[in-house]
């Protein structure tokens, strides 16, 4: 039997961002799920505080030069990859001048969330798919970690659900302690409205668009969902535990989570649903 295959999607990997529960976690856990069977790729932003020469980033010149639409604009989207040597495991990065190339993350230097945060995990999970198909890997699994991939689950199951490489993809989505403060700007649910997303499928975050209603639009079209931090927003894993058709994992401690995980997959991969 082939091993089954797992796409990783996260906002952060040590070694390439400062050591944080997510990046950690991001790291540790791809590697582990490979040494347990399973086929991965991981995905991560190519944020400008990652020092490219240090850590041996080179452009795949194969898979780059598309352009995303994203309210009404082109982004070129350009595709970077390294190498974990201790670890056997390759990082693909998603790029974009206008959306990454900056010494901060997601806030200015002043601590102010920047604007357009929504345009950039718009076109980052985009670019992960786009890639994805590029590729020709067809993933059993997507595990998406944290709320920039929040997007993710619903272009999985809605836009490219028709799609051979993903439509018979499961979704698992992480959630951790990483609230954002500001809400997105009004008309961002137009934003992520494409070919197979319709307003019933964002009605979540077409008043307000907020951590809470962004994490809530994930559950809605996951297949499972993991507290990744030991202290979540309570009305998010409220809404988490109460949906019936999602599994629910509560958070797991440093020295079994990723035999946990690779047994949370093997039961979302056991189901039939066609959600």
């Amino acid at each position: 039997m082939a091993a089954k295959k797992i796409l990783f999607i996260t906002t952060e990997i040590a070694p390439y961002m400062s050591e944080t529960e997510m990046s950690v976690i991001a790291r540790q856990l791809p590697q582990g799920i490979h040494e347990r069977g399973k086929e991965i790729r991981t995905f991560m932003p190519k944020f400008g505080v990652i020092n490219e020469r240090r850590n041996q980033l080179h452009e795949v010149i194969r898979l780059s030069g598309m352009n995303l639409i994203i309210d009404d604009t082109d982004h070129p989207l350009i595709i970077k990859v390294a190498s974990i040597q201790a670890a056997r495991m390759q990082i693909y990065f998603i790029d974009n001048d206008d959306f990454f190339q900056r010494k901060y993350l997601l806030h200015d230097e002043n601590g102010n969330e920047f604007q357009d945060n929504d345009e950039r995990s718009i076109f980052y999970v985009r670019g992960v798919m786009e890639t994805v198909k590029k590729l020709r890997w067809v993933p059993d699994l997507i595990h998406c970690h944290g709320w920039m991939t929040a997007l993710a689950p619903l272009y999985i199951k809605k836009h490219y659900k028709g799609d051979p490489c993903f439509k018979n993809s499961k979704v698992v989505y992480s959630i951790y302690n990483d609230d954002f403060n500001q809400s997105f700007k009004k008309g961002f649910a137009n934003k992520v409205k494409i070919d197979g997303v319709t307003s019933n499928d964002t009605k979540f975050i077409e008043k307000k668009a907020n951590f809470e209603s962004l994490s809530k639009l994930a559950i809605n079209f996951s297949d499972g969902v993991i507290q990744g931090s030991p202290n979540i927003h309570p009305e998010v894993k409220k809404y988490a535990q109460l949906k019936e058709d999602v599994l629910f994992l509560e958070y797991q401690r440093e020295d079994i989570y990723i035999d946990t995980f690779n047994e949370f997959y093997d039961q979302i991969l056991a189901q039939n649903n066609n959600k």
